[in-house]
């Protein structure tokens, strides 16, 4: 009887145990899932020392390394256009065609007024020589023989003038033929055949620009330029003035050609508070075209040394301090407070809070807990370029 009453309890009493050992049987695996995880991977890089070069994109507007209006020298009637609008010309090429009947009838009578004075100038030189023959037998007075001396001063003096008249109507003849002051490109005619050539008119006959070669006209902050200047005298900076300038279209895509900086303007724009730097830039296909808005890649210093670190690497705090992830050599990560400067092809240059050899996480920082150590992988630069 009491062997009977007994078996319920310890039938309860071992279930209750199994009970308890089938509840903490789980939490024993959840604490060793947490203990045995494994560490968080990240791709990080080892930052190293380089010489990059500074640079300011502006805005400019290119200008025609000459240009030239092509305008008549005489008056006359339009007869013929020698040239092709739109097309290359070279300097002396005939570009107009000017009525020259009345310049060729000056020319004529030119021709005969000097010969006339030539004549004179033979008469006279015989006289001269007669009477300078007499003089020595007294067969003649002094006065006389002066005056044949100033008769062949006065005719040649008339000869001189007459060649001189005829020289200017020769002139006159050849610019009757308007030829082109300079090589280049020529633009649209602005004066048809059958119109009235005239020397005062404002209205040239067209233009020419040499764009084999043009000058691009930055705008640069005024306060960049003491900048740039206090960088070079702190020898933050080296001068950078005879690097090339890189031409860039509205678009942001690069033209084939590179420039050169001429010179900075000795004023400043009162309206902007920009100074204006031209740029002269080779064009030997013609890409760059007057007028056109570029943009220019000025270079203003070389920096030495610099720590770069891509743009993807930097986290910032609520309150937007940049920080960076740093691996040690236990793989361990720590989260660190630096100082960025400036962007140098989507990367910033870090000027304080890291040195040279250390390794910053690029990508999953969070998941790289403070003190915790990480699987780091390389960062590879040309598979996230590729991957944006």
């Amino acid at each position: 009887m009491t062997s009977q009453l007994r078996s319920p309890g310890s039938l309860l009493a071992i279930l209750a145990a199994l009970g308890l050992a089938g509840c903490g049987q789980p939490q024993s695996d959840e604490t060793s899932a947490q203990v045995g995880a494994p560490p968080a991977r990240v791709t990080v890089l080892s930052v190293k020392p380089e010489t990059v070069i500074l640079v300011d994109e502006l805005p400019g507007r290119v200008a025609a390394f000459r240009t030239a209006e092509i305008r008549p020298q005489v008056g006359g009637i339009l007869e013929k256009r020698l040239f092709e609008q739109g097309a290359e010309v070279e300097a002396g090429q005939a570009m107009f065609q000017i009525n020259s009947d009345a310049f060729k009838a000056e020319v004529g009578s030119a021709v005969a007024a000097l010969q006339r004075v030539e004549a004179g100038l033979v008469r006279a030189q015989g006289r001269f020589d007669r009477a300078k023959q007499l003089v020595p037998t007294n067969a003649i007075s002094r006065e006389a023989y002066d005056d044949a001396a100033a008769d062949v001063a006065q005719a040649k003096a008339n000869v001189a003038e007459a060649q001189a008249a005829l020289q200017r109507k020769n002139l006159d003849l050849a610019f009757a033929t308007v030829r082109a002051p300079i090589s280049g490109r020529t633009g649209q005619a602005l004066v048809s055949e059958g119109a009235l050539a005239s020397v005062s008119s404002t209205t040239p006959l067209a233009t020419i620009q040499q764009i084999d070669q043009v000058y691009v006209d930055v705008r640069q902050p005024a306060s960049r330029i003491d900048a740039i200047r206090e960088a070079g005298r702190s020898g933050q900076l080296d001068d950078a003035s005879k690097l090339p300038v890189a031409i860039v279209a509205a678009s942001g895509k690069a033209y084939p050609v590179t420039g050169r900086a001429l010179f900075s303007d000795i004023s400043v724009d009162p309206g902007t508070g920009s100074v204006t730097v031209r740029v002269e830039v080779q064009n030997p296909d013609r890409i760059l075209l007057p007028g056109m808005y570029v943009r220019a890649r000025m270079p203003r210093g070389v920096r030495h040394n610099a720590l770069l670190v891509p743009q993807e690497a930097v986290v910032r705090d609520p309150a937007g301090t940049p920080q960076l992830v740093v691996v040690d050599d236990r793989k361990r990560a720590a989260l660190r407070v630096v100082g960025l400067g400036e962007i140098v092809d989507r990367r910033y240059i870090v000027t304080s809070g890291l040195q040279a050899g250390e390794t910053v996480v690029v990508q999953g920082q969070e998941r790289a807990k403070n003190d915790a150590v990480v699987d780091a992988v390389p960062f590879s630069a040309t598979a996230a370029q590729a991957a944006d």
